[in-house]
């Protein structure tokens, strides 16, 4: 397999959340009301999953590995759109997750900010991950030799296997910080 296996793999699962992000968005179009629950689902699937752990992988070991390679400028302005398009998603979970707060605490009009953002991230995945898996991701395999493959693909399993430890880690040095806050 090559490294571009496990990240297209994992573009399904990102699709399926889409399609329920989706069916949320219309949701709330329909009886201006959100499920705050699945809006708290959606926030971190997103920041823990395609962006920790997808994203992490792209940029933290593909995309820093093509970058000492002599990419053709193709190759080269896609990554640059593609690491854009991860900074705009970031900026609209955040926005997201901000908005998902104020609506909680009885702000209906967030509703309208929430829909706002849903629609910003529908809009995006499915065109960052076609962008991806057509047009990037395979022939980018091209600049690696099998052995830089191997090397690549045997990083993002231990990549994945730290994740999990590195995010629960986290939450409890927050955890244990806001309670000596509070």
């Amino acid at each position: 397999m090559m490294p571009a296996g496990p990240l297209m793999i994992e573009h399904r699962l990102i699709e399926r959340m889409v399609r329920l992000m989706q069916g949320e968005l219309r949701n709330i179009e329909e009886t201006e009301k959100v499920d705050v629950f699945f809006i708290d689902t959606a926030v971190d699937f997103l920041r823990t999953y395609a962006d920790r752990c997808h994203h992490g992988k792209e940029e933290d070991i593909l995309f820093r590995d093509l970058a000492k390679k002599k990419l053709d400028l193709e190759h080269k302005r896609t990554m640059d759109e593609l690491l854009e398009e991860h900074i705009f998603a970031r900026q609209n979970v955040g926005a997201l997750h901000n908005a998902r707060l104020s609506y909680s605490k009885g702000d209906l009009s967030a509703a309208d900010e929430i829909g706002k953002r849903l629609r910003a991230l529908t809009d995006l995945y499915p065109k960052h991950i076609k962008k991806e898996d057509k047009r990037f991701f395979v022939p980018c395999m091209s600049y690696f030799s099998k052995e830089e493959r191997d090397a690549m693909l045997e990083e993002f399993f231990e990549f994945d296997r730290k994740m999990i430890h590195d995010k629960y880690k986290a939450v409890v040095e927050r955890t244990e910080k806001d309670r000596k806050l509070g």
